[in-house]
């Protein structure tokens, strides 16, 4: 791992120093910046989005993250003593840090995997329909005559756009979490 304080930090973020300070995080498992002012936290956040195209997550519990949590990709607030800034400007609320490891291990792959089914879901709905109204005008000639009556279509839509998503996100979960907790490659598979 890598530990770099404020002064340093502020002396890496120049232009001549840039490349080489990526270069050389790309080498460690983990860089930790202690110290630093919310400035130096945002550019550096930016400069890793920008320069190493990688996906960020700032986790932050005060007032001096706040810019750093809206830079990342995915912020996380940490609710404690410094005050709610951090938690009102973050994506993901904790109560403490050691529930960031469950936050990210389990509701991250369950997210990914309900997600990318319900994108299928609603694809493979979409193409049922059209695939409907498809059929339908060899049968009525390409008249262009409606197929359903509009309330169908609005049941339709309304029955199959809001009842699936809420009974599959509140009831899928295609692995335990004590699973997901003990192997971490899983979040992994389901990228």
């Amino acid at each position: 791992g890598l530990v770099i304080d404020g002064r340093t930090l502020e002396h890496v973020l120049h232009d001549s120093l840039q490349n080489i300070f990526l270069e050389l995080t790309q080498k460690c498992r983990a860089v930790v910046c202690c110290q630093a002012t919310p400035l130096q936290k945002s550019v550096l956040v930016k400069l890793v989005r920008s320069r190493l195209k990688a996906m960020t997550l700032a986790v932050g519990d005060g007032a001096n993250d706040v810019s750093m949590i809206q830079v990342a990709d995915t912020g996380v607030g940490i609710s404690g003593q410094e005050g709610m800034q951090a938690v009102m400007a973050s994506d993901f609320a904790i109560s403490q840090f050691r529930h960031l490891r469950k936050l990210l291990l389990v509701h991250g792959h369950w997210c990914y995997t309900r997600l990318t089914n319900m994108v299928l879901y609603y694809f493979y709905k979409n193409v049922t329909y059209v695939n409907l109204l498809f059929w339908y005008q060899f049968f009525c000639g390409f008249s262009g005559t409606s197929m359903t009556d509009y309330w169908i279509l609005i049941l339709f839509n309304l029955l199959f756009t809001s009842v699936p998503p809420i009974i599959y996100g509140v009831l899928d979960k295609d692995v335990s979490a004590e699973i997901l907790m003990e192997l971490p490659q899983l979040y992994t598979m389901s990228q």
